[in-house]
């Protein structure tokens, strides 16, 4: 079982902070490792649309010993951090 322990990314660019966790009794801190699942288009009047969505991990990101957890990792970044956009720095 992984536990969470913190994330700093904050708006404007929510998806770019360290993630900490730990596994085992050891933590491991990670930075780049969510994507967002959110999208950012414009209307014709330029006007951002802007959508939040699930984050995703991006599993080359991961040390190697969670690699086989990117699952488990995704539900619990899901569930402890704010979703955010792909456009959240606009």
């Amino acid at each position: 079982m992984i536990k969470f322990i913190s994330y700093d990314g904050a708006w404007p660019n929510l998806c770019r902070g360290t993630l900490t966790v730990e596994k085992d009794g050891k933590q491991y801190s990670m930075y780049g490792v969510l994507v967002s699942g959110g999208s950012v288009s414009f209307d014709a009047d330029w006007e951002a649309e802007v959508e939040e969505g699930d984050w995703l991990i991006d599993r080359d990101a991961l040390a190697p010993e969670l690699q086989d957890d990117w699952r488990e990792l995704e539900a619990l970044v899901n569930d402890k951090i704010p979703h955010g956009c792909c456009g959240g720095c606009i």
